[in-house]
């Protein structure tokens, strides 16, 4: 079974026409996992009844029944909840926390006879950009395993690049599936704000997060899309198709680059160069390419990082070891909180805590929070503009290639990797992660990610986009 050039699409016929059967796919991947995961990191806990999903979906093949994911293998980020199953959120303060209910988009994976191989590495509580902040160890990326996967999807990439599964979910908060989609040379999608529920997707800033798949196509993407996408009584801002209709259909699609963010410090030359060739590769492909302006565009690295913490010092209150969790004796109530979260939090998570405390504190939120959501809605009128005169905007999808583990200690230069994807998660458009080519560093090359950006609902254009690119 050639499971490095093996897809869910491709795998969907060779299941239905009997050529193997879902045990034998699931089997191949066991396999694949226990000769890579112990250098990899990839998987926290493969889960044990993994057979036992696949025997029930062969049953249903042998009845003749057939759904676009029956018996596909996939991996699930550690912050999406299955019913009976272990969740963490790679974090202390949830260690051997056992869900009690399906996420929605997990309950609509099992309707159709998915299979979960497990649960995957991620920053703890989807908070960094590099899996570093995992309390269970980094995910190495399968390109160069010196170097992060990517984050905080970082397990999910790295387990679809490394042929551990043949697709994935995760969660984009400010391009959490983008970013490590990139690093790792996979494509990586973050849907409409509100297409995917989030009910059963542990909350980190509820305004920005929602869950989007990793795969190796456009295809496939677009598969696992359309089996979890739609409105959810569980979650009040889920929409459905139509809400925001393309009410034109067109052959030939015309994209906007702001060249102006490209002018931004801390992009590499090698990123610039990739950029401009995948420009041209798009304008030979029939597209028209044009300058758009978005004047506050450059604004939204400083944006984010004013609302995301802002949000998850409300988000992580929960988390207070009496709940549920982890818990810490103190001499009273107040040092069991201190100390239960003090022990259960990772840096990271703390240093968000402090920073969404402080831009809500009394005298700071109309400085910080109140201007920043000032600047969203101007951020969110422009792209409204933009798209009037374009289908959609193209972008890098990072600055640079996955780092080396370990070499970005400072946090800002590890914010600074989310300059081109927090825009989709402010204004709340869908946005696309493609594979664009490589870049060599000290002998190794490493892939890059160009971005893919369309209006409200506007996914179809980004899936054929994508598709033309890829040569799907």
């Amino acid at each position: 079974m050639d499971l490095k050039n093996l897809t869910i699409s491709k795998a969907r016929k060779s299941l239905d026409s009997k050529e193997f059967t879902a045990v034998e796919l699931a089997s191949a991947y066991l396999e694949e996992i226990k000769k890579k995961n112990t250098d990899l990191n990839v998987y926290l806990e493969v889960y044990d009844d993994v057979l036992a999903q696949a025997e029930e979906a062969d049953k249903k093949i042998q009845r003749g029944e057939s759904t676009p994911l029956l018996g596909i293998p996939l991996a699930i980020k550690d912050n999406i909840v299955i019913k009976g199953k272990r969740a963490s959120a790679a974090s202390k303060i949830l260690e051997g926390y056992v869900a009690p209910y399906d996420a929605t988009a997990i309950a609509k994976l099992k309707a159709q006879g998915a299979v979960f191989l497990g649960r995957v590495n991620m920053d703890e509580f989807a908070m960094g950009g590099s899996t570093e902040n995992s309390a269970y160890g980094v995910t190495r990326n399968p390109i160069d395993p010196t170097r992060v996967s990517g984050g905080s999807s970082g397990g999910s990439a790295a387990a679809v690049a490394a042929n551990l599964t043949l697709g994935s979910l995760g969660s984009d908060t400010g391009g959490s599936v983008r970013q490590p989609a990139s690093f790792c040379g996979v494509v990586g999608f973050k849907p409409t704000y509100g297409s995917i529920s989030r009910h059963g997707l542990m909350a980190m800033a509820a305004s920005l997060n929602t869950i989007g798949p990793i795969t190796k196509t456009v295809t496939d993407t677009e598969i696992l899309f359309d089996a979890i996408k739609g409105t959810d009584p569980y979650d009040g801002v889920t929409i459905g198709e139509g809400v925001y209709p393309l009410t034109v259909e067109k052959k030939s699609l015309t994209i906007g680059v702001p060249w102006v963010l490209l002018e931004e410090k801390g992009i590499e030359n090698s990123v610039k160069e990739n950029f401009k060739a995948s420009v041209e590769k798009f304008k030979s492909l029939g597209y028209t390419v044009v300058d758009v302006s978005l004047p506050h565009i450059a604004l939204a690295l400083s944006v984010y990082y004013i609302l995301m913490p802002a949000e998850i010092s409300s988000d992580m209150a929960r988390f207070d070891g009496v709940k549920f969790g982890l818990h810490v004796d103190g001499k009273d109530l107040l040092e069991d909180y201190m100390k239960t979260r003090g022990t259960g939090f990772g840096a990271e998570v703390r240093r968000r805590i402090l920073l969404g405390t402080y831009v809500l504190s009394a005298g700071y939120n109309d400085a910080f929070y109140g201007k920043a959501q000032i600047v969203r809605s101007l951020m969110q009128e422009e792209f409204k503009t933009a798209f009037e005169s374009v289908d959609l905007i193209l972008t890098p999808t990072t600055p640079a290639p996955a780092w080396k583990m370990g070499e970005k200690e400072d946090p800002l230069s590890a914010y600074l990797a989310d300059i081109f994807t927090v825009t989709a998660n402010i204004v709340g458009i869908p946005a696309l992660s493609v594979p664009s080519g490589t870049t060599s560093v000290d002998g190794i090359d490493l892939p890059l990610g160009i971005q893919l950006m369309a209006t409200h609902m506007g996914e179809k254009y980004l899936f054929k986009a994508g598709k033309d690119f890829l040569g799907e």
